[in-house]
């Protein structure tokens, strides 16, 4: 998929009625009367200007108000709510940039969804179709997540990883070193654009949860210097290195915008690789010092039809 900008996605109004956003209560983007206008700021939008809105979702049967499998037209509408670009009358202004679907283990929920989209309101239209009257009915949302997807403060810049890579032993005039800065430095942008706008993979586990850095005494992320922050966010990311090609992640942060601080999303070739990641990580310091989480939750990729048999609510 092309990189979109947000200059293609900035729309009129709302992507459609569904949306939530409310008529601008100013006029061509100005400030409200009274307050002095102000050079070279964008014109206010719902679009960020680097990452995109992610929003998470998990849902329960009303199992006290279903006493057979869902009929013809209710098994459609979920189908049409959670897949809206294999609906029967797709149209792009519901068709999120991301969308994923997993049936959930636990009594927590029966299955989730992970979007992702320049709009709020594309991500936040697929929740509202699968509360729409008819199959609305018969669900219930249980939690929910809100986040953006960003570059992390602490991905190295070029000359950062240079400077890095001397401090770990190699020679500033080695060919070595320059062979390794040159390479990544041709990474890099394709790195961040995978943070920003990643690809969902297509493996069969995946398992979500949040999480905050501490701030009692003695362990406050937040008043540690960033060099030091720093330097523990480098070997949090070199145990992940290990996982390279089992485990693909997606960091989104919802400070702001949620309860929590980030959420986690792991994509697992294999649900081992899940469990294996997420225990070797404990033991770095960033996590065993400072790391707070909040519920796990574990789901398998499944299209709607695959999560309707699952829950026994389709033949």
């Amino acid at each position: 998929m092309n990189h979109p900008t947000a200059e293609a996605h900035r729309p009129d109004g709302p992507p459609s009625a569904h949306s939530g956003s409310a008529p601008s209560t100013t006029s061509h983007g100005g400030p409200p009367a009274g307050v002095r206008p102000q050079a070279n700021l964008p014109e206010p939008s719902v679009i960020p200007e680097r990452g995109w809105h992610v929003g998470h979702y998990f849902y329960r049967f009303r199992r006290d108000l279903i006493d057979e499998p869902f009929s013809p037209t209710l098994q459609r509408q979920f189908q049409n709510a959670l897949a809206p670009a294999d609906a029967d009358s797709p149209t792009a202004d519901r068709i999120p940039e991301r969308l994923a679907s997993y049936w959930i283990s636990g009594h927590e929920a029966d299955f989730a969804t992970v979007i992702m989209d320049p709009h709020p309101g594309k991500v936040e239209g697929i929740h509202q179709a699968l509360l729409a009257p008819g199959i609305g009915r018969y669900l219930e949302a249980t939690w929910s997540f809100i986040s953006m997807s960003e570059v992390s403060e602490y991905v190295p810049s070029v000359d950062e990883y240079r400077q890095r890579l001397i401090k770990e032993g190699n020679s500033p005039d080695s060919p070595e070193l320059a062979a390794k800065v040159n390479a990544y430095e041709r990474r890099l942008p394709m790195m961040n654009r995978n943070r920003l706008q990643p690809e969902f993979p297509d493996w069969p586990s995946a398992c979500f949860y949040p999480m905050n850095k501490s701030r009692i005494p003695g362990a406050n992320w937040f008043t540690e210097p960033f060099s030091d922050r720093n330097q523990m966010m480098a070997e949090h990311a070199q145990s992940g290195i290990a996982f390279a090609g089992k485990v693909s992640q997606l960091i989104s942060v919802g400070v702001g915008l949620d309860d929590w601080e980030w959420m986690v999303t792991l994509w697992g070739r294999n649900p081992e690789y899940l469990k294996e990641i997420v225990y070797k990580m404990r033991f770095d310091e960033a996590s065993a010092k400072y790391g707070q989480f909040g519920p796990f939750y574990v789901g398998y990729r499944a299209t709607p039809q695959e999560i309707l048999k699952h829950c026994h609510l389709a033949m």
